[in-house]
């Protein structure tokens, strides 16, 4: 029994310390005085009495109640019932109102002033004090208090006959509350009341009344739900209103619904405005606070805020709030939606019933409660089954295991779940609802019966609302147990009582009075109470419920095969009966069941059954296996260990063990620490305390059995490793002892039944064994945690974990910075480590374990102090016996590993360093991983990597057994690495293990190899094998290449002795160098310049190319290398003083040996020059065009090109050498071919000078130079107007000879035919009107230089305007490749009139192909026939990044997930196609200006090494069929690359200077372009695609020679240039060549080489190809007809055209690459001899042949290859010479020529035009885009008209105008242009430019006739398409050109500015008001404007304010602004009289 209040306290306003009407309550009275000794009373509780704050008030107010709840320091509730009134004051003020207000601001001077600032009428106002009467209670009778205070109040209100002493008193003293399950108890206070109080049933059930259903309709369903799982994942809540009951109410149900949880953090229903900064708490909490504090606490960072008012809550964005688990939240909504809206079921009923059953607010409160209540014993359902115990007496203490449950329920990723095992709540109740013995309540019967009642719901949905009833049924019976309703009797003071004016204040009570009725009242009670002691709840065993292994969520029901069980089993047992072999082979299938759960588990007990006693020794595999196996079941759980995997290891990992050497044993933890379970604490506690029930168990087992121990019980007992938690896997197999066995829970309700009935000596010494178990088993578990988590190799292991990741992060970003990278350093440990820092957090970890474990299960104090000092001295033992087993382990001879298979090595090559065992790990590529595409997964593979002078070399066997017989070979040349990078740890599934370091190498010849390193691979030997390899890869010299040590022994010093290799390196160049300068005809004689010979990185004086006071003069300097190249320096030789004379003429010996180089050679045959002349000018014949030139025999003038070049006749040495310095590096265009029928030139050079160096070579004085004022340029003019001599079209007579013949057909009258319809004359030329032959029209257009007075004369601007000074304004980037819209050009000629300039052009007879910058330089006067046609290319960058996005394309280095990523896309985004069709373009043009126009061309791009290599030697290619000959090709790279200097050494990154550049695929661009045009001309080429592929592999390999270097001067240094003369000299090139004979002489390092030196220079490529060649057809195209009718080649370079080249894709993993040729036949050999050393005869003839594996030409040739095979082999059988392949293949007879000769069909004809029309048509683009260059910007302004699209159905073909393909009738159909009649796709559409013409260019009625012309025939629309042509008065309008004076309005300078902060720019306006533009032109001169504002669009003009930064002279008033609709324009005239000139004029114009 317990009093109904404990205080009664009177709180009044405190008018001491008033200020300004505000103060603070103050206690008047409390009754009793003296504290209760059990309840203590509580300070400050006049804050909670007006939570708004104590103030004055000027009117009445009604009385009010509420409660506001305080917690004690004891965490007990407290409720103050507060009733609070108003009382009158009469107060004065004691001043002015005036002055009144100086108080409000001086408050604190006026301590004591009662001022108070409101306006009063008369001298003495009324005013209203609150006072509050406020009951203290322990109890939530809330009702009773409100009857109670109601009562008093009215008492003193109605001055009713009653002393208030008395109701104060027995309120106090007298009323006795019964406990809950007591009796009604019915009392009065003694005012004449009648009242009665109800305890509710149950102590524990939470009493709501109303509350949660007012919640409810408050706030809604949602969001009571989010409050709800905000309250139970421990966030903050803050609930404001009006109303201070809604916040107390609200509070109130939040917590109720929490049940059976009970809240325990800080609860405020009403927390007073003064402490509103409690809300930043950092702990969690419940609170209200009034509304009008709102705008106070909406800044709350991590607050949730509710609006009970408004129905809102506010939940902040930094708040992270898991919701209640599907299908349990859905499931809940639905069930509070029955509830709450019953009507909602029968809603769209056709019949809706009367009425809807409405439920009582009291029952509806119950029905949701019982909702949550449902919710949480499903959530909890077979929490029981978690609970561990660890002791009984002297009390239950009882753990929780989480993640047990957690896994278990399969609950491991729900966030919420997880986050409420972890509140305190859950704490609070695992020890209160925990224990199994003790009083029951509704909650524990709800959760044994939610399995049952949710079955019956799923059989009948009805039900559900049913179970919620009878729930709720039971929570209201709790609070209202009586049925008959008692009638009270309660006093109230009559309405409006309050505002009664007279009232008097409060009476003082009689202190006194009220103790001694109190007094007399306890002694009344006293005696009652223990008449009436109630009899308690008596306990009982708590349900169990179902088990937790028996709920099965359907969700989770993985079906788990017997079969895989099995399949475990028998490997197990293999494994235990030493049947290696045999476990291994099931052993991946092992590795996969145990991703199951169960699999994991039967694991853990199969090991243990295979433990006899407590240890298992094992055989090193068999240990090796069983530790794979532990590792893989631990690796797929989490660091929880949800399902007790790493728990049931334990034991084992301490009983499985391996003898290293006598007294050295292993066990299983030391290989198993790697996992994080081992490092978390609540692991080990859970599994400590598993292991404490299990022995608790044990304790009181025999206590309870009377028959003697069952020995299953006790072999079960030590077996199963999980067994107090009875799982179904473990049930299943020892089911029968179950029955005989209490579970834990079942024992300890046992005992603590019977505990009341033991006496005191029992129960200690239960309790004694019971704490000295825990105590053993803390000793056990310290030694098994030091076991696991000391590392074998103790002293180095930390910074082993720390530094994978650092050095990871240290190598992959270059950019990182020093400081972070010493940090990382620092962090992780590379300063050698106290091996005792390990141990320290060993033991930190342990004790802090120990600590924990020992004060939950009460160990006394003096055994946790010995366990301190324990665990101390087992690290330092631990750690010492680890160290013996660590020394042992690495002397384990590694087992099981496969032998290190050593390579096959080409002759001279030679391993650097030995294998490293490895791994080679699969990359992004699908094949051999035997993934998607099915077949052996072949990777990964085991094995050794393999460093040698030439390759890297992977070679192993795949570790899937199954595919282990094969083997693996993955290699690259070491020159070939563009990038090496490491690799983070690897776990690989099927070896179970963790490699910790890797390294992936890519190779530009498309190889990846992704490397794992073996354990037993030291750090040190990756490092060194790393820096092995960069050294390899970057030698020191060139010498050091394979290419040339891989010959013949060069005395290369071991790699790792620094010192002596440079000396040898030294004195092995000086004579080299000697001797090769020997050999190519340098005597040391001062006349020839060399005094010394340098290698120049090794030359002392490195400045001397500065100092040297004569070098400026030289004449022969180089002007091309200025430092920006590579720091070769520029030519080699000491310059021996100043003034010297110009060199002699070489001797002839040297010319005539020079002469017979390949490329001079192919001079000869090209008739370029004729063999009898010679190279003496004097004899030299003189109809002879061309001579050739031995200017650069010293390579004084380029360093970088040929010593011999063929020039016109016309042009001596000296005038090259002047005009050498415009060029960039002095590689002046020189002529490398020319067309055997039109005899036109292809020239190639490198760019022109910028006009910088330009100006400061011609500033500099020439000694050599005359008197006469001859400039280079002016010789390079001379030598353009040469070059145009020399070209057979020049000589035409004007108009004389248009050939109209196909062939020579000239690409002007081609404009017709590959014009389409649109695209036609209309469009393109300006005098369609005038004269209707569209012949001459096409001239006009293309056709540049006018010819009068040879372009010298003064400038005459026709009316059409001119292309040439459209050329000088052009700007813009042309790096990028845009698809030019011809629809925009405007061409045109100047000359006088329009009529004239028809007949006065010509064709250009020398087409430059140069950069856009360099137009400026050219002027166009200079050489009369010449067009300069900018042209765009991708330069070095743009192909080095497409190089890179390919490569990572074809070889990604992991699979790529996303799937827009796909192989197709990656290589579109990498544009390397995009490039190859660029370079197909432009050589495409070039073909044609040669072949079709007969105009010659020149190529100066760039340095004229890379693009124009490129294309010359494309164009070469495709006109000249000797070049696709094997021979010819030769001669063509010798030429075009080796002669002409394309920069190898630094392109493939081989030079040391070239590192930093990366690798450039140049060479490799043109050997796809070559295979491109193979695929389309299949029967033109003499090679096969192999051989491309062989190149392209050994461009990069430094195998051979021949890539080698950069230019001829560096092969003639080295002494190569010297062997290959030789070699050229002789008459066939099949003999071995003899160069002994003339100078045998010392060979680098000093040793005589012996008679055949050559090749100590290494091997060219070609000839190994030719030797290759001539003994296989390895390299032949047995498809070769040269076609000589048709020799040119016009190849389609449409991206559809164009395919990803093999050689990216392929990969042999059987031999590696097929390149090494040698290597391959090695590798069968060697198979040849295994076989016929295994004896296998009867080998089956069948093969297995994987592509990605097997080399599939080789293995499965083609029939040619085979037959000759055959015949070659039954020759040598039959004893007979066999013949060589090439004389069988030429003896075949091809059959007659009748029968060959296909009638060429029309369609064949019409197929070769198609692509000679298409062909031609790109030639156009590009010519038209160089002529648009300028003219584009200005064009798209001029047209700038959106075409007005339709659909249009084409009758016949008809092509796209954008992307050139083909529309075709009512497949395709197309849009076409209403206006202009552009036709183009429908997805061409947006990109289209919006330059509609509003015209259309031909009549729609002939589009027949012109697209038959299109397929037709080049030359048949000549005639067609005149008809065609329409003329209206639309098209001269936009033809015309402003530059005619009649359409001028107005013109003059004026200064505009462009955008904001521009300059101002001066420009050349013209008003036009005729076609109502204002356009600007550069100059007055120009035609072409550059751009022009519309009229139609200007809103106004008016004069302006001065701008800032005007141009200089100009007045304040000149400025004017123009406004149109889109912005302002800015202008400045020159004075104030001109704008307002300008302005009217405007004016004028707009009205």
């Amino acid at each position: 029994m317990s009093r109904l209040a404990d205080y009664f306290v009177i709180v009044g306003y405190d008018h001491e310390k008033e200020r300004s009407g505000i103060s603070s309550g103050i206690i008047l009275q409390r009754f009793p005085e003296k504290d209760w000794s059990d309840t203590p009373f509580i300070e400050g509780i006049e804050w909670f009495c007006q939570p708004q704050g104590w103030a004055l008030s000027t009117e009445r107010q009604e009385p009010r109640f509420f409660v506001s709840v305080l917690t004690d320091i004891d965490a007990n509730r407290h409720y103050c019932a507060c009733l609070c009134f108003n009382e009158t004051v009469a107060f004065t003020p004691s001043k002015p109102v005036d002055e009144e207000e100086d108080t409000v601001d001086g408050e604190n001077s006026h301590p004591r002033s009662l001022t108070r600032s409101i306006a009063t009428i008369t001298h003495h106002s009324i005013m209203y004090a609150p006072k509050c009467l406020v009951l203290v209670s322990r109890l939530d009778y809330i009702e009773t208090f409100r009857s109670c205070l109601g009562i008093i109040y009215t008492v003193y209100v109605e001055n009713i006959g009653v002393p208030l002493e008395t109701l104060v008193g027995n309120i106090l003293g007298c009323i006795q509350v019964p406990p809950p399950g007591g009796p009604q108890v019915r009392f009065s206070i003694g005012a004449g009341d009648r009242q009665a109080l109800q305890p509710p049933l149950s102590p524990s059930l939470p009493v709501t009344h109303t509350a949660v259903s007012l919640l409810f309709q408050q706030l809604g369903i949602r969001n009571v739900l989010v409050l709800f799982c905000a309250i139970m994942t421990e966030h903050k809540i803050l609930f404001h209103s009006k109303s201070y009951t809604r916040l107390t109410e609200g509070c109130r149900a939040l917590t109720a619904l929490m049940y059976p949880f009970r809240y325990t953090h800080v609860y405020i229903p009403l927390l007073p405005a003064a402490l509103v900064e409690v809300l930043s708490t950092p702990t969690p909490f419940i609170m209200g606070v009034h509304s009008s504090l709102k705008a106070e606490v909406s800044e709350l960072m991590d607050v949730i805020i509710a609006d009970l008012d408004g129905g809102s809550i506010t939940v902040p964005d930094g708040v992270s709030l898991p919701l209640l688990p599907e299908p349990l939240l859905s499931h809940m909504q639905e069930s509070l939606s029955l509830v709450l809206q019953p009507e909602l079921c029968c809603a769209d009923h056709a019949f809706p019933p009367l009425a809807v059953r409405a439920t009582q607010p009291a029952m509806l409160d119950k029905e949701i409660r019982s909702v949550f209540m449902r919710t949480f014993a499903q959530l909890l359902q077979g929490y029981r089954s978690c609970l561990t115990i660890i002791r009984i007496h002297h009390r239950p203490v009882i753990t929780f295991h989480k993640s047990a449950f957690l896994g278990e329920r399969a609950l491991m990723d729900c966030d919420f779940a997880t986050r409420v095992l972890d509140c305190m709540f859950f704490t609070g109740f695992v020890s209160e609802r925990g224990p199994p013995w003790r009083p029951c309540d509704v909650w524990d019967e709800l959760y044994s019966s939610i399995g049952e009642l949710l079955r019956l719901e799923a059989q009948d949905q009805r039900m559900l609302l049913v179970h919620i009833q009878e729930l709720a049924q039971q929570l209201y019976t709790n609070e209202n147990p009586n049925p008959q309703p008692y009638v009270q009797k309660i006093l109230k003071p009559p309405d409006g009582a309050f505002s009664r004016i007279h009232q008097l204040p409060f009476p003082s009570i009689s202190t006194s009075q009220v103790q001694a009725i109190i007094d007399e009242g306890l002694a009344k009670n006293n005696l009652k109470s223990r008449l009436s002691s109630m009899r308690p709840v008596q306990p009982r065993i708590v349900p169990m419920g179902p088990h937790i292994s028996s709920i099965h969520d359907p969700r989770h029901i993985v079906s788990n095969s017997a079969r895989r069980l099995e399949v475990l089993r028998n490997c197990i047992n293999c494994i235990f009966e030493n049947k290696i072999s045999d476990a291994r082979k099931t052993f991946p299938a092992v590795l996969r069941a145990l991703k199951s759960k169960a699999a994991r588990l039967a694991l853990c007990t199969e090991l243990a059954q295979h433990v006899v006693g407590n240890k298992a020794m094992l055989e090193h595999q068999q240990f090796d296996l069983v530790v794979r196996l532990m590792n893989c079941a631990l690796q797929d759980d989490s660091a929880m260990d949800e399902h007790g995997v790493a728990a049931a290891l334990l034991p084992l990992a301490t009983a499985f063990c391996r003898k290293l050497c006598t007294g050295v044993i292993q066990f299983a933890y030391t290989c198993i620490q790697e996992h994080g379970v081992w490092q978390n604490q609540q692991f080990w506690e859970a599994a400590f305390y598993q292991d404490v029930q299990k022995d608790i168990k044990a304790l009181y087992l025999p206590r309870l059995e009377t028959s003697p121990q069952n020995p299953h019980l006790s072999c079960d007992t030590a077996l199963s490793p999980r067994e107090n938690k009875e799982f179904l896997w473990k049930d299943r197999r020892s089911g029968f002892t179950r029955a005989q066995e209490p579970s834990a829970l079942e024992i300890a309700a046992e005992q603590m039944r019977i505990l009341p009935n033991l006496d005191a000596e029992k129960r200690m010494e239960l309790v004694n064994s019971e704490e000295s178990t825990l105590y053993s088993q803390a000793i056990h578990y310290a030694n098994r945690m030091v076991s696991l988590l000391v590392p074998l190799d103790s002293s180095c292991r930390t910074h082993k974990q720390d530094t994978t990741f650092d050095e990871e992060r240290a190598s992959n970003s270059i950019t990182n910075s020093v400081p972070e990278s010493d940090s990382a350093d620092a962090e992780s440990g590379f300063e050698e480590q106290d091996p005792g820092e390990m141990g320290a957090a060993v033991i930190k970890m342990v004790s802090r374990f120990v600590d924990k474990v020992c004060t939950e299960g009460g160990v006394s104090a003096e055994h946790v102090r010995s366990l301190h000092q324990m665990v101390p001295g087992v690290v330092h033992m631990h750690i010492e016996t680890l160290e013996a087993v660590h020394r042992e382990s690495k002397r384990l001879p590694p087992i099981q590993k496969p032998k290190i298979l050593t390579p096959n090595m080409l002759p001279g090559e030679d391993a650097i360093m030995e294998g490293l065992r490895v791994y080679l790990l699969p990359d992004g590529r699908e094949e051999c991983t035997g993934s998607v595409l099915g077949g052996p997964p072949l990777l990964p593979a085991e094995g050794a990597i393999f460093l040698t002078n030439y390759r890297i070399i992977f070679k192993g066997i795949p570790c899937d057994p199954f595919a282990c017989e094969q083997l693996v070979v993955r290699s690259f040349p070491v020159a070939s690495l563009t990038k090496e990078k490491r690799v983070a740890v690897q776990y690989l599934a099927h070896l179970d293990q963790w490699l910790q370091e890797g390294l992936q190498l890519r190779s530009c010849t498309f190889q990846l190899i992704k490397l794992a390193f073996d354990e037993e691979v030291t750090p040190e030997n990756i490092e060194s094998f790393r820096k092995l390899v960069h050294r390899v890869r970057h030698p020191p010299h060139i010498f050091h290449h394979f290419a040339f040590t891989g010959q013949v022994v060069v005395p290369q010093t071991p790699l790792h002795k620094g010192k002596e290799k440079n000396a040898t390196l030294k004195g092995f160049a000086k004579k080299t160098l000697l001797k090769t300068a020997r050999k190519a005809g340098f005597k040391p004689k001062a006349s020839s310049k060399r005094q010394k010979y340098v290698l120049p990185n090794m030359s002392s004086s490195s400045s001397k190319y500065l100092t040297s006071p004569g070098r400026m003069s030289l004449p022969v300097t180089d002007p091309g290398d200025y430092g920006h190249d590579d720091n070769i320096s520029i030519d080699e030789f000491e310059v021996p003083g100043p003034g010297l004379v110009p060199p002699a003429p070489t001797d002839a010996k040297t010319l005539e040996r020079l002469s017979e180089r390949s490329y001079v050679r192919d001079w000869y045959r090209l008739g370029l020059i004729s063999s009898s002349t010679s190279t003496n000018s004097n004899s030299r014949q003189h109809n002879e065009p061309f001579r050739i030139t031995a200017v650069n025999s010293t390579y004084t003038m380029c360093r970088t090109y040929p010593a011999l070049l063929v020039m016109p006749v016309g042009i001596e040495d000296d005038n090259i050498r002047r005009f050498c310095r415009c060029y960039r590096h002095g590689r002046i265009p020189s002529i490398t071919w020319r067309h055997p029928r039109t005899k036109a030139l292809l020239v190639r050079g490198a760019g022109y000078h910028g006009k910088g160096v330009m100006g400061m070579l011609k500033s500099h004085p020439s000694s050599t130079v005359s008197t006469s004022e001859t400039t280079s340029s002016v010789e390079q003019e001379r030598y353009l107007s040469v070059l145009v001599c020399a070209t057979p079209l020049s000589a035409l007579r004007q108009g004389s000879a248009w050939h109209m013949s196909d062939s020579t057909l000239s690409i002007d009258s081609l404009l017709l035919a590959a014009e389409d319809h649109v695209q036609g004359s209309g469009t393109l030329t300006p005098e369609v009107s005038r004269r209707a032959n569209p012949f001459n029209k096409a001239m006009g257009t293309l056709s540049v230089f006018p010819r009068s007075s040879g372009g010298k004369g003064p400038k005459s601007f026709g009316r059409w305007g001119s292309l040439k000074d459209r050329r000088h304004s052009s700007q813009g980037s042309l790096t990028m490749l845009s698809v030019p819209h011809r629809g925009n050009s405007r061409h045109s000629a100047d000359s006088d009139s329009g009529t004239e300039c028809v007949q006065t052009f010509q064709r250009a007879a020398l087409y430059i192909l140069g950069e856009k910058a360099q137009m400026k330089g050219v002027k166009a006067e200079s050489a009369p026939k010449t067009d300069f046609i900018p042209v765009e290319y991708y330069d070095v960058r743009h192909t080095k990044a497409a190089f890179k996005k390919l490569m990572r394309a074809c070889i990604p280095s992991s699979p790529n997930p996303e799937p827009e990523q796909s192989f197709h896309k990656l290589i579109e985004s990498s544009e390397w196609l995009q490039q190859l069709q660029n370079i197909m373009q432009l050589a495409g043009a070039v073909v044609d200006l040669l072949d079709v126009q007969g105009s010659s061309v020149m190529i100066c791009l760039e340095e004229g090494w890379d693009i124009t290599a490129q294309v010359s030697s494309l164009a070469q290619l495709c006109l000249d069929p000797h070049y696709r000959t094997l021979d010819g090709f030769r001669v063509l790279v010798e030429k075009e690359w080796l002669a002409f200097g394309h920069r190898f050494s630094h392109r493939s990154n081989l030079a040391a200077t070239s590192q930093a550049s990366g690798f450039v695929p140049t060479f490799l661009q043109f050997l796809d372009v070559v295979h491109q045009i193979h695929k389309q001309f299949p029967l033109a080429f003499e090679f096969n695609d192999f051989y491309l592929r062989f190149l392209a592999y050994h461009s990069v390999s430094c195998r051979f020679r021949t890539f080698l270097l950069d230019c001829e001067l560096d092969r003639v240094d080295c002494g190569i240039a010297a062997a290959e003369d030789k070699r050229g000299s002789l008459a066939s090139h099949h003999k071995s060549v003899d160069t002994g004979s003339d100078d045998e002489g010392v060979y680098p390092g000093g040793r005589l080489a012996g008679s055949s030196a050559g090749p100590n220079l290494g091997q060219s490529v070609f000839d190994y190809i030719e030797k290759q060649n001539a003994r296989s057809t390895l390299f032949c195209n047995f498809m070769y007809t040269p076609d000589t009718e048709h020799p040119v080649l016009r190849p389609q370079s449409a991206l559809p055209s164009l395919e990803v080249w093999q050689y990216y894709l392929g990969e042999q993993l059987a031999h590696g690459p097929n390149y090494d040729l040698e290597v391959i036949q090695l590798d069968s050999q060697q198979e040849e001899e295994a076989e016929a050393a295994d004896g296998i005869v009867s080998k089956s003839a069948r093969r297995v042949v994987a592509a990605g594996y097997d080399d599939v030409e080789c293995v499965v040739p083609d029939a040619f290859s085979h037959l000759l095979e055959e015949i070659h082999r039954l020759e040598t059988e039959l004893g007979h010479l066999p013949q060589k392949w090439k004389v069988l293949w030429d003896k075949l007879e091809l059959p007659t020529t009748d029968s060959l000769t296909r009638h060429a069909s029309f369609s064949t004809q019409l197929v070769r035009s198609h692509g000679r029309l298409l062909h031609k048509r790109s030639t156009l683009e590009i010519l038209m885009r160089g002529k648009m260059v300028g003219a584009a910007e200005a064009a798209q302004h001029v047209y700038s008209h959106p075409h007005r699209f339709e659909r249009y159905s084409y009758t016949t073909p008809t092509y796209c105008d954008l992307c050139s393909n083909v529309l075709w009738g009512p497949v395709k159909t197309g849009l076409r242009c209403v206006d202009c009649g552009y036709s183009c796709h429908e997805k061409c559409a947006e990109s289209v430019p919006k330059n509609c013409t509003k015209y259309k260019a031909v009549a729609d009625g002939n589009l027949t006739t012109q697209t038959v012309s299109r397929g037709g025939g080049d030359s048949a629309s000549v005639s067609s398409s005149v008809t065609t042509i329409q003329t209206s008065s639309q098209q001269y309008y936009d033809q015309f050109s402003s530059n005619v004076a009649e359409n001028r309005t107005h013109e003059g300078y004026l200064y505009k500015r462009g955008a904001l902060l521009k300059g101002w720019k001066q420009r050349w306006f013209v008003l036009d008001s005729i076609k109502h533009q204002l356009r600007y032109y550069d100059a007055m001169e120009d035609s072409h404007c550059k751009g022009y504002i519309d009229l139609a669009e200007v809103m106004s003009v008016t004069p302006a304010a001065p701008a800032p930064g005007p141009p200089k002279k100009t007045d304040d008033k000149s400025f004017f602004d123009l406004r149109t609709n889109r912005r302002t324009y800015n202008f400045c005239a020159s004075d104030a009289l001109t704008a307002q000139e300008w302005i009217e004029k405007v004016q004028a114009c707009l009205q």
